[in-house]
């Protein structure tokens, strides 16, 4: 039998693999198709394309198909790594898609797909990329996996800051959106291609062989992650809208989104770095009171300095809080996780429904974005103080 330091040194480099063709998948799946809208939106809006009301429903459209992706995840017996090349090349074409046509019910029904193919390839890579590295004991890695969004929103910002400064139409954006990503797909095709995944039907959540208490848990978990996503995606959507609005002729909005996407990678590498045997449950209160400050930040300091603080708090804890949630997923369900996995996205994914219909129409109204942001840190402190508890009563009950 081999030694524990000779597993690590021959398993290593088939983890970084894993790690690193999952984390593409990510930056592809969710920085680009669905979070290069986000950068996308003010010059869409200043294009005459759309306005805030039709932004708004766009975004809705894109998080309704990700709860529909997420939920239809537990009943999908495919195997994981085909499903995740299946969602990335279906995100290459929608992204693609974005840019030729010009019609706002298609570009509805194309953001619908794009969610829902997104949530496919982050619950399967999730699932399959998680498994793949506690096969290597090579947990320490996860970080790298979530840390793929960063990647994806780093460079959709910064691609989009880009042309915005220089003019470039919309459509364009979003073809050079697809260009890119159709090269970093081809990175790690073959990794999945190759890929022994999670058997068929390992999805399933069989409700009645658990113990009640992993039941309950396992509800939980899937209702207070709902609010993590109702809690980040106001700003997450409109979050250069609610900047250019409080600093009007600066040039600082552009780079917001870009540093939200650096405080992900960060907060990503970091937090998987943390011993395993801290509680998820308090690990993931831990951040939703870290987001929940960035966006109090936001609405008391509406700076240049408030909004790169409230960006950054926003950011650091966003993959980490994916991170905990998808580990207490399988410490409640292991091998057999995705389909947990995928009714928690579905959650998280209603939340982020919610989030743009409250607050596109409180911000029409009154002009302002703050009462929706105070909504949504309200939203995070209640899921913050509901997981503090249940945390706190298995530390007491152990």
């Amino acid at each position: 039998m081999a030694t524990p330091a000779h597993a690590s040194s021959t398993s290593i480099h088939p983890a970084r693999h894993a790690a690193f063709a999952c984390a593409v998948a990510l930056a592809v799946a969710l920085g680009v198709g669905r979070f290069a809208f986000t950068p996308l939106l003010p010059l869409m809006l200043n294009s005459g394309a759309l306005d805030i009301r039709h932004g708004g429903w766009l975004a809705s459209a894109n998080y309704a198909g990700y709860l529909i992706g997420a939920l239809s995840c537990a009943a999908i017996r495919v195997d994981h790594a085909r499903m995740v090349r299946l969602a990335l090349a279906s995100t290459i074409v929608l992204t693609l898609a974005m840019g030729v046509v010009h019609v706002f019910w298609l570009w509805a029904a194309i953001r619908f797909v794009a969610g829902v193919v997104s949530a496919w390839a982050f619950v399967f890579a999730s699932q399959w990329g998680l498994r793949r590295l506690a096969e290597l004991d090579a947990h320490g890695l996860g970080g790298v996996i979530y840390a793929g969004p960063g990647v994806g929103i780093i460079a959709t910002g910064l691609l989009g800051a880009a042309a915005a400064a220089a003019a470039v139409p919309p459509p364009w954006v979003w073809i050079g959106f697809a260009a890119c990503s159709c090269l970093a797909v081809a990175v790690v095709w073959k990794t999945f291609a190759s890929a022994t995944s999670a058997a068929r039907g390992g999805s399933r959540i069989s409700g009645h062989a658990l113990p009640a208490s992993a039941r309950a848990d396992s509800a939980w978990l899937i209702g207070l992650y709902g609010l993590a996503g109702f809690g980040y995606i106001i700003t997450a959507t409109f979050l250069p809208v609610i900047a250019r609005q409080a600093l009007p002729g600066s040039s600082w909005p552009d780079l917001f989104w870009p540093a939200f996407g650096l405080a992900l990678m960060a907060g990503a590498l970091g937090a998987a770095r943390l011993p395993l045997h801290w509680d998820n449950r308090l690990l993931l209160a831990a951040c939703y009171v870290i987001q929940a400050l960035g966006i109090w930040l936001g609405i008391e300091f509406p700076t240049a300095l408030g909004f790169g603080l409230g960006s950054l708090l926003l950011g650091l804890p966003f993959t980490a809080i994916t991170l905990f949630a998808m580990r207490e997923a399988r410490r409640l369900r292991g091998d057999a996780a995705a389909g947990l996995m995928g009714y928690a996205t579905g959650a998280y994914g209603l939340g982020q429904i919610i989030g743009p219909l409250v607050a596109a129409p409180i911000a029409a109204h009154t002009g302002s974005f703050s009462i929706a942001l105070w909504i949504a840190v309200a939203a995070l402190g209640l899921g913050a103080a509901g997981l503090a508890f249940l945390g706190a009563r298995r530390t007491a009950a152990s």
